[in-house]
């Protein structure tokens, strides 16, 4: 294929010159002098384009220097990326491509990014979000052994451009990755979220090295080693679908008693404190759901599964009964259906129900705990798989514009 790459910088070259390495050819246009054996310098954008399949822009999106993080930076105002140089990039070489073509950003944006800000600029030609997990100084063994491949399209289609991209990339990957497509938002988010998930493990493993040194008689090697082999659900797939508050009569607890050792020891910061309010707001952003459904129909609302999760009659931390209290506190009438703790509240009107606990794919004719949902209900399910023609259905958490 015929590739343009429009930033030819510490990122931009290894990507142009492993795709050159694999049989393409490849052009590169950079404000910067460069050199390279495999790519073809040109002058201009304009020149660039010309007759060119995809057009990969690598150019940065960078932050105000003060926000790298060598300086402290957290008492400074937040600010988002700067997408001067990537919107005007993309704006010249839209000017003179045509629809045959493709715009291809692999450069780090801030989720909603794309549809907001570069689209409107991508008149004349096909476009694609494709950001890269690699990292400076393994850039082009990271280029084909990837984590994953992600792609971002407008309705997250797998088809047309996604799909030929996907292609492109599977003919010289050599670790097989999988790949991912979704709407641009998913993946900005994606992106930035893999990312910021590291820098939280990092930070929560050091937390234990500063409390090995406050409280003494603790080696931290001992603890993480022991911690790091736990892969079902420190490091695994477990409680990576989003719902629910966390809950159960440990993990609540554990981390606001975590509050106080960090006051106690003088550690200088408090995760915890930010963990636990966060859990708590997102509690009531989901009541609020309930409630404003509840007020504007004049219904009660049923919350099904009491306990902290799923076929057990524990009420201690229990999110569901968190959620609760914010919807009673919004005066709203409230009652549970939850047959392992008693609670067994069957409506003989229309109701606004929270499907609590993850019980898998249900429908109609499988409900939880055998609660009977009414026609002309609103059921909120939090973990996207619940389905009833007969009822308004809200996929908390899926945001997705369905055509």
């Amino acid at each position: 294929m015929n590739i343009g790459v429009i930033g030819v910088g510490r990122l931009g070259q290894d990507c142009a010159e492993v795709m050159a390495e694999h049989g393409h050819t490849v052009s590169g246009y950079d404000i910067n002098p460069f050199e390279s054996e495999s790519i073809t310098r040109v002058e201009t954008i304009e020149e660039l384009v010309q007759d060119k399949d995809y057009v990969f822009v690598s150019v940065p999106t960078p932050h105000d220097p003060a926000y790298d993080g060598s300086t402290p930076a957290m008492h400074l105002e937040p600010k988002d990326f700067d997408y001067t140089i990537a919107k005007s990039v993309i704006a010249e070489a839209n000017t003179y491509m045509n629809d045959s073509q493709s715009i291809i950003l692999i450069s780090t944006v801030m989720p909603g990014t794309i549809r907001n800000q570069i689209i409107p600029l991508v008149t004349n030609t096909k476009f694609v979000y494709n950001p890269y997990l690699i990292a400076m100084g393994t850039i082009r063994w990271d280029m084909v052994n990837p984590e994953m491949v992600m792609i971002g399209t407008e309705d997250g289609s797998s088809t047309g451009l996604a799909n030929d991209l996907k292609t492109f990339y599977d003919a010289f990957m050599e670790n097989n990755p999988r790949t991912v497509i979704g709407t641009w938002e998913e993946v900005e988010t994606m992106k930035i979220f893999y990312n910021t998930f590291i820098t939280t493990k990092v930070v929560l493993t050091n937390m234990i090295l500063d409390v090995a040194l406050k409280v003494g008689n603790i080696n931290v090697d001992v603890v993480t080693d022991a911690l790091k082999e736990c892969d079902k659900r420190i490091l695994g797939p477990q409680y990576m679908t989003a719902g629910m508050p966390d809950g159960g009569s440990c993990h609540p607890r554990d981390n606001i008693a975590m509050r106080w050792l960090a006051q106690e020891v003088d550690l200088g910061y408090d995760l915890f404190n930010s963990v636990m309010l966060a859990r708590e707001v997102q509690a009531k952003n989901l009541a609020d759901v309930l409630v404003l459904h509840a007020k504007a129909y004049d219904m009660k609302v049923i919350i099904v599964g009491k306990a902290y999760k799923a076929d057990v009659e524990y009420l201690h931390g229990s999110g569901s009964v968190l959620v609760g209290h914010y919807v009673k506190e919004a005066g709203v009438e409230l009652h549970y259906y939850d047959t392992h703790t008693g609670d067994y509240y069957q409506s003989d009107v229309p109701a606004v129900y929270l499907l609590a606990h993850n019980f898998g794919k249900i429908s109609e004719e499988n409900t939880t705990n055998s609660v009977r949902i009414l026609a002309e209900s609103i059921v909120v399910d939090p973990w996207r798989q619940y389905e009833n023609e007969n009822c308004t259905v809200i996929h908390y958490g899926n945001t997705r514009k369905l055509k």
